[in-house]
Protein backbone atom coordinates (compact mmCIF):
# COMPACT_ATOMS: atom_id res chain seq x y z
CA UNK A 1 0.00 0.00 0.00
CA UNK A 2 1.41 3.30 -1.09
CA UNK A 3 1.15 5.87 1.29
CA UNK A 4 0.13 8.88 0.35
CA UNK A 5 1.97 12.65 0.60
CA UNK A 6 0.50 15.82 0.97
CA UNK A 7 2.17 18.68 0.33
CA UNK A 8 2.40 20.92 3.41
CA UNK A 9 1.63 24.70 4.16
CA UNK A 10 4.42 27.23 3.56
CA UNK A 11 5.54 28.19 7.20
CA UNK A 12 5.30 31.37 8.50
CA UNK A 13 8.88 32.06 8.29
CA UNK A 14 8.90 31.05 4.44
CA UNK A 15 5.71 33.34 3.75
CA UNK A 16 7.49 36.23 5.94
CA UNK A 17 10.66 35.85 3.95
CA UNK A 18 8.54 35.46 0.64
CA UNK A 19 7.06 38.94 1.51
CA UNK A 20 10.47 40.51 2.41
CA UNK A 21 11.89 39.39 -0.94
CA UNK A 22 9.02 40.88 -2.85
CA UNK A 23 8.63 43.82 -1.44
CA UNK A 24 12.24 44.98 -1.82
CA UNK A 25 11.84 43.36 -5.59
CA UNK A 26 8.96 46.25 -6.13
CA UNK A 27 11.20 48.54 -4.26
CA UNK A 28 13.89 48.21 -6.83
CA UNK A 29 11.67 48.24 -9.59
CA UNK A 30 10.45 51.56 -8.05
CA UNK A 31 13.72 53.12 -7.58
CA UNK A 32 15.39 52.27 -10.85
CA UNK A 33 13.82 55.58 -12.44
CA UNK A 34 14.58 57.71 -9.95
CA UNK A 35 18.84 55.95 -10.10
CA UNK A 36 18.35 56.81 -13.79
CA UNK A 37 16.94 60.52 -13.40
CA UNK A 38 18.63 61.99 -10.05
CA UNK A 39 17.02 64.99 -11.40
CA UNK A 40 13.10 63.95 -9.75
CA UNK A 41 14.70 64.28 -6.54
CA UNK A 42 15.22 67.85 -6.91
CA UNK A 43 12.12 68.66 -9.37
CA UNK A 44 10.16 67.39 -6.14
CA UNK A 45 11.96 69.71 -3.81
CA UNK A 46 10.64 72.48 -6.20
CA UNK A 47 7.27 73.32 -4.28
CA UNK A 48 9.42 73.77 -0.90
CA UNK A 49 12.33 75.77 -1.95
CA UNK A 50 9.67 78.27 -3.29
CA UNK A 51 8.06 78.81 -0.38
CA UNK A 52 11.43 79.32 1.12
CA UNK A 53 13.16 81.30 -1.09
CA UNK A 54 10.15 83.62 -1.82
CA UNK A 55 7.52 83.24 1.58
CA UNK A 56 10.48 83.34 4.09
CA UNK A 57 11.83 86.62 3.55
CA UNK A 58 8.62 88.22 4.32
CA UNK A 59 8.57 87.12 7.69
CA UNK A 60 12.12 87.58 8.80
CA UNK A 61 11.23 91.23 9.87
CA UNK A 62 8.71 89.38 11.76
CA UNK A 63 10.53 87.26 13.74
CA UNK A 64 9.03 83.45 14.53
CA UNK A 65 6.30 83.62 17.56
CA UNK A 66 8.08 83.84 20.37
CA UNK A 67 10.65 86.07 18.80
CA UNK A 68 13.11 83.76 17.52
CA UNK A 69 13.92 83.56 13.78
CA UNK A 70 11.54 82.82 11.44
CA UNK A 71 13.22 79.78 9.34
CA UNK A 72 13.48 78.15 12.92
CA UNK A 73 9.71 77.27 12.98
CA UNK A 74 9.49 77.87 8.86
CA UNK A 75 11.30 75.56 7.92
CA UNK A 76 9.51 72.15 9.63
CA UNK A 77 6.48 73.28 8.41
CA UNK A 78 7.91 73.20 4.81
CA UNK A 79 9.25 69.69 5.75
CA UNK A 80 5.99 68.49 6.33
CA UNK A 81 4.31 70.03 3.62
CA UNK A 82 7.21 68.03 1.28
CA UNK A 83 5.80 65.18 3.07
CA UNK A 84 2.07 66.00 2.36
CA UNK A 85 2.38 66.67 -1.23
CA UNK A 86 4.91 63.57 -1.97
CA UNK A 87 3.04 61.68 -0.30
CA UNK A 88 -0.29 62.81 -1.41
CA UNK A 89 0.63 62.64 -5.21
CA UNK A 90 2.51 59.25 -5.02
CA UNK A 91 -0.74 57.32 -6.42
CA UNK A 92 0.30 59.41 -9.83
CA UNK A 93 2.65 56.54 -10.24
CA UNK A 94 0.02 53.81 -10.22
CA UNK A 95 -2.55 55.53 -13.20
CA UNK A 96 -0.60 54.79 -16.03
CA UNK A 97 0.22 50.91 -14.88
CA UNK A 98 -3.45 50.42 -14.44
CA UNK A 99 -3.99 51.91 -17.54
CA UNK A 100 -1.78 50.12 -19.41
CA UNK A 101 -2.79 46.45 -17.17
CA UNK A 102 1.14 46.34 -16.39
CA UNK A 103 -0.78 46.57 -12.57
CA UNK A 104 -2.89 43.65 -13.46
CA UNK A 105 0.11 41.54 -14.42
CA UNK A 106 1.87 41.77 -11.63
CA UNK A 107 -1.47 41.00 -9.39
CA UNK A 108 -1.75 37.78 -11.24
CA UNK A 109 2.08 36.73 -10.34
CA UNK A 110 2.54 34.51 -7.16
CA UNK A 111 4.15 37.72 -5.33
CA UNK A 112 2.76 38.95 -1.81
CA UNK A 113 0.08 41.60 -2.67
CA UNK A 114 0.99 43.03 0.55
CA UNK A 115 4.51 43.50 -1.30
CA UNK A 116 3.38 45.07 -4.07
CA UNK A 117 1.97 47.81 -1.85
CA UNK A 118 4.52 48.38 0.69
CA UNK A 119 7.58 47.87 -1.68
CA UNK A 120 6.21 51.30 -3.15
CA UNK A 121 5.15 53.01 -0.09
CA UNK A 122 8.79 52.81 0.63
CA UNK A 123 9.94 53.66 -2.06
CA UNK A 124 7.76 56.58 -2.27
CA UNK A 125 9.49 56.86 1.63
CA UNK A 126 12.88 56.72 0.66
CA UNK A 127 12.67 59.65 -1.85
CA UNK A 128 11.20 62.28 0.68
CA UNK A 129 13.78 61.39 3.10
CA UNK A 130 16.48 62.03 0.76
CA UNK A 131 14.50 65.17 -1.13
CA UNK A 132 13.97 66.19 2.94
CA UNK A 133 17.76 65.86 3.50
CA UNK A 134 18.66 67.76 0.61
CA UNK A 135 16.69 70.73 2.12
CA UNK A 136 18.08 69.93 5.54
CA UNK A 137 21.60 70.73 4.13
CA UNK A 138 20.43 73.58 2.10
CA UNK A 139 18.89 75.42 5.41
CA UNK A 140 22.22 74.74 7.59
CA UNK A 141 24.25 76.25 5.25
CA UNK A 142 22.26 79.16 5.50
CA UNK A 143 22.05 79.76 9.52
CA UNK A 144 19.75 77.02 10.12
CA UNK A 145 20.28 75.30 13.85
CA UNK A 146 19.00 71.89 14.37
CA UNK A 147 20.80 69.32 16.86
CA UNK A 148 21.78 66.24 14.67
CA UNK A 149 19.55 64.02 17.31
CA UNK A 150 16.65 66.39 17.02
CA UNK A 151 16.68 66.21 13.27
CA UNK A 152 17.15 62.29 13.03
CA UNK A 153 13.91 61.76 15.11
CA UNK A 154 12.14 64.58 12.92
CA UNK A 155 13.06 62.80 9.37
CA UNK A 156 11.89 59.38 11.14
CA UNK A 157 8.47 60.80 11.83
CA UNK A 158 8.17 62.64 8.45
CA UNK A 159 9.21 58.85 7.40
CA UNK A 160 6.11 57.44 9.08
CA UNK A 161 3.88 59.80 7.66
CA UNK A 162 5.35 59.32 4.26
CA UNK A 163 3.84 56.10 4.83
CA UNK A 164 0.51 56.81 6.08
CA UNK A 165 0.07 59.48 2.99
CA UNK A 166 1.61 57.22 0.03
CA UNK A 167 -0.82 54.33 1.17
CA UNK A 168 -3.85 56.70 1.32
CA UNK A 169 -2.73 57.90 -2.25
CA UNK A 170 -2.67 54.47 -4.03
CA UNK A 171 -5.80 53.57 -2.43
CA UNK A 172 -7.41 56.64 -4.01
CA UNK A 173 -5.95 55.93 -7.06
CA UNK A 174 -6.98 52.51 -7.05
CA UNK A 175 -10.83 54.00 -6.84
CA UNK A 176 -10.30 56.31 -9.33
CA UNK A 177 -8.21 54.73 -11.84
CA UNK A 178 -8.33 57.78 -13.98
CA UNK A 179 -6.29 60.38 -13.85
CA UNK A 180 -8.86 63.53 -14.49
CA UNK A 181 -10.49 61.91 -11.08
CA UNK A 182 -7.72 61.04 -9.19
CA UNK A 183 -6.29 65.19 -9.96
CA UNK A 184 -8.85 67.18 -8.85
CA UNK A 185 -9.73 64.76 -5.28
CA UNK A 186 -6.50 64.32 -4.72
CA UNK A 187 -5.55 67.97 -4.58
CA UNK A 188 -8.91 69.33 -3.09
CA UNK A 189 -7.99 67.43 -0.01
CA UNK A 190 -4.42 68.21 0.31
CA UNK A 191 -4.95 72.07 0.20
CA UNK A 192 -7.30 72.17 3.28
CA UNK A 193 -4.80 69.82 5.33
CA UNK A 194 -2.16 72.12 4.04
CA UNK A 195 -3.95 75.35 4.92
CA UNK A 196 -5.03 73.64 8.46
CA UNK A 197 -1.93 72.59 9.33
CA UNK A 198 -0.14 75.61 10.02
CA UNK A 199 3.03 74.97 7.59
CA UNK A 200 3.01 78.46 6.52
CA UNK A 201 1.56 80.31 9.78
CA UNK A 202 1.14 78.54 13.54
CA UNK A 203 -2.35 78.27 13.89
CA UNK A 204 -2.00 79.45 17.38
CA UNK A 205 -1.79 82.91 15.52
CA UNK A 206 -5.51 81.96 14.07
CA UNK A 207 -9.32 83.06 15.57
CA UNK A 208 -10.59 80.45 18.05
CA UNK A 209 -13.03 78.51 15.69
CA UNK A 210 -10.18 78.55 12.86
CA UNK A 211 -7.69 76.92 15.52
CA UNK A 212 -10.45 74.72 16.75
CA UNK A 213 -10.78 73.45 12.78
CA UNK A 214 -7.46 72.66 12.99
CA UNK A 215 -7.27 70.14 15.61
CA UNK A 216 -9.37 67.68 13.42
CA UNK A 217 -6.65 67.67 10.86
CA UNK A 218 -3.82 64.95 11.83
CA UNK A 219 -1.33 66.64 9.53
CA UNK A 220 -1.46 70.04 12.34
CA UNK A 221 -0.21 67.56 14.84
CA UNK A 222 2.97 66.39 12.87
CA UNK A 223 3.94 70.02 12.58
CA UNK A 224 3.44 70.74 15.86
CA UNK A 225 5.91 67.58 16.69
CA UNK A 226 8.61 68.81 13.95
CA UNK A 227 8.68 72.29 15.17
CA UNK A 228 8.83 71.43 18.77
CA UNK A 229 11.59 68.24 17.49
CA UNK A 230 13.56 71.05 15.89
CA UNK A 231 13.77 73.14 18.81
CA UNK A 232 14.87 70.82 20.90
CA UNK A 233 12.06 70.06 22.98
CA UNK A 234 10.47 66.88 23.42
CA UNK A 235 7.55 66.99 25.03
CA UNK A 236 3.86 66.25 25.02
CA UNK A 237 3.49 67.62 21.49
CA UNK A 238 6.19 65.18 20.22
CA UNK A 239 4.42 62.37 21.77
CA UNK A 240 1.42 63.26 20.08
CA UNK A 241 2.58 63.62 16.75
CA UNK A 242 3.82 60.38 16.69
CA UNK A 243 0.88 58.97 17.94
CA UNK A 244 -1.22 60.35 15.05
CA UNK A 245 1.49 59.50 12.39
CA UNK A 246 1.78 55.78 13.74
CA UNK A 247 -2.10 55.64 13.58
CA UNK A 248 -2.31 57.11 10.31
CA UNK A 249 0.38 54.37 8.92
CA UNK A 250 -1.11 51.65 10.72
CA UNK A 251 -4.93 52.09 9.53
CA UNK A 252 -3.76 53.16 6.17
CA UNK A 253 -1.83 50.02 5.36
CA UNK A 254 -4.58 47.80 6.73
CA UNK A 255 -6.89 49.29 4.58
CA UNK A 256 -4.37 49.47 1.40
CA UNK A 257 -3.66 45.94 1.90
CA UNK A 258 -7.24 44.92 2.03
CA UNK A 259 -8.12 46.96 -0.97
CA UNK A 260 -5.17 45.08 -2.76
CA UNK A 261 -6.77 41.87 -2.28
CA UNK A 262 -9.73 42.67 -3.13
CA UNK A 263 -8.53 44.62 -6.54
CA UNK A 264 -6.81 40.86 -7.35
CA UNK A 265 -9.93 38.83 -7.44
Amino acid sequence: MTARTRAEPPSEATTRGTMVRDTWTVFQRQGRPVLRRPALILFGMLQPVLYLALFSPLLEGLGGPTGEDARQWFVPGLLVMLALFAGGFAGFGLLPEMASGAHERLLASPASRVALLLGRVLADVVMVVAQTLLILVLVVAFGFRVAPQDAVVGLALLAVLGVGLSTLSYLAALAARRTYVFAPVVQGALMPLMLLSGVLLPMDLAPGWLYALSRLNPIAYVVDAERALFAGEWGQAVALGWAVALGLAVAALAVGANAVHRSAR
